[in-house]
């Protein structure tokens, strides 16, 4: 738990609502492209854990990485030997799966602080996991 989630559950929460988006395998594991969600708290793990705590350890499941392995896409190309721009990860067990992601108004989590991003009324959450389809 966060710093700010210890506060304010000392403090007495702070609920916070957010708009929901999901794609693929989210989307079809929920039943619905978007809802408005309402949890206490202010942080992505907070969100996230009350989201777990409703929809089931499925979900959970579906969105989030146990291990590095799980983490990790396997692809044909082999990555340059230096990276462009600033490349951040979330530590393990706060990783999504390969292909899922986590999006907080249109970036990625990782790059707002990881699960610890601070959420505010309004704010857009994005659960993406697409389909995939191979030839």
């Amino acid at each position: 738990m966060s710093a700010t989630d210890q506060r304010e559950r000392a403090e007495g929460r702070r609920e916070t609502t957010v708009n929901v988006r999901c794609t693929g395998h989210v989307r079809t594991a929920l039943g619905t492209p978007r809802f408005e969600f309402t949890f206490e708290g202010t942080t992505l793990r907070a969100f996230l854990t009350a989201l777990f705590d409703e929809y089931g350890d499925d979900l959970r499941e579906l969105l989030i990485a146990e291990t590095e392995a799980d983490s990790t896409a396997r692809g044909w190309a082999r990555p340059p030997a230096e990276l462009p721009g600033t490349w951040r990860k979330n530590p393990e067990g706060e990783q999504t799966r390969a292909y899922a992601r986590i999006l907080v108004n249109g970036r990625f989590n990782e790059h707002l602080g990881g699960f610890d991003a601070e959420l505010e009324d309004g704010d857009r959450v994005a659960l993406v996991y697409p389909f995939m389809f191979c030839c």
